[in-house]
């Protein structure tokens, strides 16, 4: 599945990653994440997507967003929109796709391998428009649950699908070993 001699580009969804995770009942280690793909492969480059809520005096997702930020991780971010429903319900919307694509599009000049991190059948047109450029794409996220996670168009355009779930003891961490926090929301919470 992965070639040592290849330059890999991880592209993570940052709120598809957690929700994912969180349903299989692990946390992300992401310095974990970072080795594990290293092992795999010449690991060029490594982005996570998230949006951030501007007005909050504290947001849960900063603490995790510094840290990537140091410690070998591109981190793109938008402030995420706040609206209103049609039954009067606060909803957060905060989607980063064309972010990710863009970013995907340009990397594939260079890259040989992108991994996707993320179950949205919306990335379906992005890994076929990649394969055509003749790059290797492989998707993580998970059927582990109910109702599974990953769209099943995006899983079948992929070269190589991974299970989350396969991964949990290379990447993974138990919630219960999650460092202390304010008590506030987390990252799917807010978006």
């Amino acid at each position: 599945m992965f070639d040592p001699r290849e330059k890999i580009a991880l592209f993570i969804d940052g709120a598809n990653l957690y929700a994912a995770s969180k349903s299989l009942g692990f946390d992300i280690d992401y310095r974990k994440l970072l080795k594990a793909f290293q092992k795999r492969g010449y690991l060029l480059r490594a982005y996570y997507y998230t949006a951030l809520i501007e007005d909050q005096e504290y947001s849960s997702i900063r603490p995790l967003i510094d840290w990537l930020d140091y410690n070998g991780y591109k981190v793109v971010t938008k402030p995420a929109k706040e609206f209103t429903d049609s039954m009067g319900r606060r909803k957060i919307k905060g989607n980063m796709d064309i972010e990710l694509a863009i970013d995907a599009m340009e990397q594939s000049e260079t890259v040989d391998h992108l991994v996707l991190f993320s179950g949205d059948g919306d990335f379906t047109t992005l890994v076929e428009a990649l394969q055509r450029k003749g790059r290797k794409v492989s998707v993580v996220s998970t059927m582990a649950t109910q109702p599974p996670m990953i769209a099943d168009d995006l899983r079948r355009q992929a070269d190589h699908f991974i299970d989350l779930v396969s991964l949990k003891a290379e990447v993974g961490r138990d919630p219960s070993e999650r460092p202390a926090r304010p008590a506030e929301s987390t990252e799917a919470a807010d978006l």
